[in-house]
Order: C-alpha cells, then structure tokens, then sequence
C-alpha cells in the first residue's frame, strides 16, 4: 500500500476526533512513525482529576478514540493490521500508548454512517410507540447491554440519576472543575473547541446563565435551603428516555478496550434511529451502580461501565461536534 502521507493523517485525525471523551476534554493525540505506523499518543496535561482520580475515564476515551481511527481507516479502505502496546514518555507531556501498523482493510463497517451522526441528545426525549422494535434490535446487537424499558422503572432511575449527580456536585472541587470545562457563553476561546458548552448541553442563554450561578458561588445558599437539587434536576429527561441502557463490560478488561467497545455501542444507537445521553453518575456511583447491576440483573463477571438515556429526539437538530483543530491533534 501507499504511505501515509501527513495529508491523509490529518483527514484520518479529523475523523478520528469525532469519538466521545470525558467531559469532550479530548486527550489523544496523534504521531506518523515510518513504516506505515501511527502512535496514539495521551497528552499527560489534559485531565478531570477529580471526576476521575484514576485516570480510568481518560483511558476509556483513548479508546473510543483508537475505535474512532479504525473506522477512518475504514472508510478508507485501510486497517489496523497490528497494535502494539507500550507506554512510552516522548517529553514531559506527551506519552505514546500503543503503536499501529496499517495496512490493507477489508469490507466497509457497517457503523461509519453513524460517525457523523453520533451526538449526545441532553434534551428530553418524544413519547413513541414504535420504538420496540428498535430497541429490541438494538439490545441483541452485543453482550453486555441490559436495556430497561419498563416504564416504573425507567421513573426509579430518574430519581437515582438525579441523587448521584447532585451527590458529586456537592463537592466543592467537583464544582470547580466542572465549571472549567464547561463553555457557557459563546464568548468563551474553547466555546467551539472542547469542554461541554451550551449548545452541546442543549441550554439556551437564559439556562446557560442560570446554570452559571448555581453551580458557581450561590450554590450554598441554594442547596442550604433545598433549591440546588431541584434547579439542577434533569429528571424529566431521563424518564422521558425510551429506555435506560446499561453498558457493561468483563471486570479485567483494559479500559482502552472497553472506551472501542463503547464508542461502537453508541454508534449502533445511532443506527438504530436513535439518540443517547450517558449518565455516569449512575455507574460512577457505588450504591446506585449496585441498584442497577440489581435491577438489570448484570451478571457476576461483568463491570457496569456507564448508563445511556436512550429514545428519539423531541425535535430535529443537526449533530454538531465541537472539537479542537487537527492541528493541534497531531504532535
């Protein structure tokens, strides 16, 4: 095959980034090597310590990000012919995880029409009655999706998300470094680059500026009286969803693993005719991680890694992907 040239890199690295990651702070970068190689590389200073003090989420969304060059290479009729692991320091900043060889693909993948599709739907979701077929479909797609349709429960849940939600954001660190990545005003440098901003957390100005002052310093006046809850609360969404999809995957699976497995989940909701919304603070949180696992009946031998909202958009929208510039991807 022909060498990768800098000029295809960077169409594979613009498709590439349109895989999700934590709090959208995009950590992967990208180096060419010789011989037809790539190496994903973690920029060691784009973090969320504090909703992940492991590191565990960052990991995931390398993942989801060497998924994502898969399928540009795919589309392009190239692959992955080999991935080498092997953490490797290339500055003070920059750490090289695995190293791909590329070569020759094969058959197109099913998923690349959902690539540009994929978004995260955050607004409440249209009643249905013929969402079943889809969401059957959709469950027997893979192992380790648990797909909760009753409607009581769907209600329970609702209530459980909200809880774990509100018992992160109660920790004034947590405040902090959510308020960081968050771009609530258009004016914001990164609006259009990375973090979640208003347009991706479907909020208009006037919710964008309320969110503004009760997460920032009247949060603990508002929750000292029992209003921060009930102004944060997303509980209507969440039980509008056609079902609450619980993503599990095996215990000692390496989270670069499960961050490709994830990502093809979430492009086979899309193909579905669907739209979804995680909510990690249900798996992030141990008590309601255990409910669910009760609930879904997960078996012994499976992690519940995140839980999607899942059903049809309440109106159209056209997926947009706020993500940073190719260049500043490939180091």
């Amino acid at each position: 095959m022909s060498p990768i040239t800098p000029e295809l890199l960077r169409e594979l690295v613009a498709e590439a980034r349109l895989a999700p990651s934590v709090h959208n702070i995009q950590p992967t970068r990208w180096r060419l090597l010789a011989n037809n190689r790539l190496a994903l590389v973690d920029d060691t200073a784009v973090r969320a310590p504090v909703a992940d003090p492991t590191g565990h989420d960052v990991r995931v969304s390398h993942g989801a990000a060497l998924e994502g060059m898969s399928l540009a290479l795919n589309r392009r009729g190239l692959a992955i012919i080999s991935l080498a692991m092997a953490a490797e320091p290339l500055s003070p900043q920059l750490t090289a995880l695995c190293t791909l060889t590329i070569g020759e693909g094969a058959a197109a993948d099913p998923l690349l029409a959902s690539v540009p599709r994929r978004m995260s739907w955050r607004g409440t979701f249209a009643p249905s009655l013929d969402d079943e077929p889809a969401l059957a479909r959709f469950a027997a797609m893979r192992d380790g999706i648990v797909c909760i349709r009753d409607r009581q429960a769907i209600s329970e849940i609702a209530t459980w998300a909200d809880h774990a939600e509100f018992s992160f954001v109660r920790g004034d660190d947590y405040r902090r470094e959510l308020m960081d990545w968050m771009r609530l005003s258009p004016r914001h440098p990164l609006y259009l680059q990375n973090g979640l901003n208003r347009d991706a957390l479907a909020m208009n100005a006037f919710e964008a500026t309320a969110a503004r002052v009760v997460l920032g310093g009247l949060f603990p006046t508002l929750d000292r009286f029992g209003l921060a809850a009930a102004l944060l609360s997303d509980r209507a969404k969440t039980s509008s969803a056609a079902a609450i999809v619980l993503f599990c995957r095996p215990f000692a699976e390496d989270p670069l693993t499960i961050g490709q497995h994830f990502y093809r989940v979430w492009l086979e909701i899309d193909r579905a005719g669907l739209s979804a919304c995680p909510i990690s603070a249900l798996a992030d949180h141990p008590g309601f991680n255990a409910k669910l696992r009760q609930l879904g009946k997960v078996g012994d031998g499976l992690r519940l890694v995140n839980v999607f909202r899942v059903g049809r958009p309440s109106k159209a929208c056209a997926p947009r992907h706020f993500r940073l510039p190719v260049d500043r991807l490939i180091v």
